[in-house]
């Protein structure tokens, strides 16, 4: 909902309001934040509040010593695990310079940039999202252990399946924060656990998914647990991935996602760093249902897309990347690669084609091929690239 100042202050009130968490993230999606009280609030909206732009990782770049993170009104949300009394709000920021104008490494705004270009070529976007991790013990310091919450495996239930009422909880306080949970289940890992949303716009998308790893991590923490959402927590167990389920239509209603799926393979070795940024995500490719090549299947298994038609409707499940990427960057990219295919109508290759080429086999390879790519040049600032290559 678009709140008015006027109206975020008389919510504020209301819901006695004590401090307001004004969020962001840095080049590789880690949520930021910075606590003001609600006198500060109009000061937010007019000028912005200043942060110390080089201690932030992408960000160091900047020549100024302060950007300026002004708030979304849409994003308004309480945290509901906070006192009733004196409670908290966060509303997600875009990091702009002194003078107003977005910082060109804020990549909210990268994102924004995308959907823009997207509706000027009369295509809509959307993204679903089917994320996995771990849940660990911890030890008597509450530090985290490798010991895995339970033994269940693939869908198990109560008791074998310990994770139940802790994604029950995560699902409920979500959905209390605006967000739409779809399903939730246990995975194929000991410890290992589900949650999928329903598509959304990429924005939202992006915001959704900021929060839901801030959600899961927080309740795990209460009760005395640990979230992990890296790609190989346990080297001999099935790898936890970030399946982003996409959605492209044009004005008229026109199905356009197969076009935009061929874009997205055709420019898939260029972009892989981002989708994947740390050394074990490249340890995760070729285990379990992790896929190894730039292909795509009808059927479910390991390959890098899912393609089937459903009640007459393409579905597209993109199964690379994971939790680790910056969903903001994630999305952007996705955008600008379907764009590519539905701009050249792009064909899909021949079904799990045995000439399929290979993603990256590690993060020296991925960063050499984003290091040469056009593409990505032509649409992150160089100190983004910088960044991770």
């Amino acid at each position: 909902m678009n709140y008015t100042e006027s109206e975020i202050m008389e919510y504020i009130e209301e819901e006695d309001a004590k401090f307001i968490r004004l969020a962001f993230r840095d080049a590789y999606g880690v949520q930021k934040n910075i606590s003001v009280m609600p006198s500060e609030i109009h000061k937010a909206f007019k000028d912005g509040i200043a942060i110390n732009a080089k201690a932030i990782r992408g960000f160091e770049g900047c020549n100024e010593p302060n950007l300026y993170l002004r708030p979304d009104p849409e994003t308004l949300s309480v945290l509901p695990w906070r006192p009733d009394s004196g409670r908290v709000l966060r509303m997600f920021c875009d990091v702009c310079h002194a003078d107003g104008t977005p910082f060109e490494a804020d990549t909210r705004n990268i994102l924004k940039n995308a959907v823009k270009a997207a509706e000027d070529a009369g295509i809509e976007f959307k993204f679903g999202s089917e994320i996995e991790f771990y849940l660990f013990k911890t030890d008597d310091e509450a530090k985290p252990t490798k010991i895995p919450y339970d033994s269940a495996s693939y869908m198990d239930i109560a008791p074998l399946d310990r994770g139940e009422n802790i994604r029950r909880e995560i699902c409920l306080i979500i959905e209390e924060m605006g967000l739409a949970p779809e399903r939730s289940h246990h995975e194929r890992g000991p410890g290992q656990n589900e949650i999928d949303f329903h598509y959304g716009k990429p924005l939202k998308a992006a915001d959704q998914m900021t929060t839901f790893k801030m959600v899961v991590s927080t309740v795990a923490d209460r009760n005395g647990l640990y979230a992990d959402f890296s790609p190989m927590p346990i080297s001999d167990k099935p790898g936890n991935g970030y399946h982003i389920n996409i959605y492209a239509k044009d004005k008229n209603g026109e199905d356009m996602v197969k076009y935009a799926a061929a874009g997205i393979m055709e420019k898939m070795k260029d972009i892989t760093i981002f989708l994947n940024p740390t050394d074990s995500s490249y340890n995760r490719f070729g285990t379990g249902t992790a896929p190894t090549k730039v292909n795509w299947s009808s059927e479910s298994g390991s390959e890098l897309m899912h393609i089937d038609e459903i009640y007459g409707k393409t579905r597209v499940e993109l199964r690379s990347p994971d939790a680790l990427s910056n969903p903001y960057l994630a999305y952007a990219l996705l955008i600008y690669a379907g764009l590519y295919g539905i701009e050249n109508r792009l064909e899909l290759p021949k079904e799990m084609d045995e000439n399929s080429a290979l993603l990256p086999k590690s993060r020296k390879e991925a960063k050499a091929n984003a290091e040469a790519s056009e593409f990505v040049k032509s649409i992150l600032p160089k100190a983004l690239i910088d960044k991770y290559v």
